[in-house]
């Protein structure tokens, strides 16, 4: 059983790792430099952090990015 919940548990980590890399190709940073992109996600991480009016405004533009194409 210990196997199982293992392998369940790989498979749900390496979807979830496929699905956040699907919104790099999103936001159309494809092929921009992996210390790019982490530089990116760590300043919105500070920018974010108890800022809600700017929360709001990100969570604005990637709802109408999923909106585009009915995801």
């Amino acid at each position: 059983m210990a196997r199982t919940i293992t392998t369940d548990a790989r498979k749900k980590d390496t979807r979830e790792k496929i699905e956040l890399g699907g919104l790099i190709v999103k936001a159309g940073l494809r092929y921009e430099k992996r210390a790019l992109l982490l530089g990116l996600l760590i300043d919105a991480a500070k920018r974010t952090k108890g800022n809600e009016a700017e929360r709001a405004r990100l969570t604005t533009i990637g709802a109408e990015a999923f909106g585009h194409d009915g995801e």
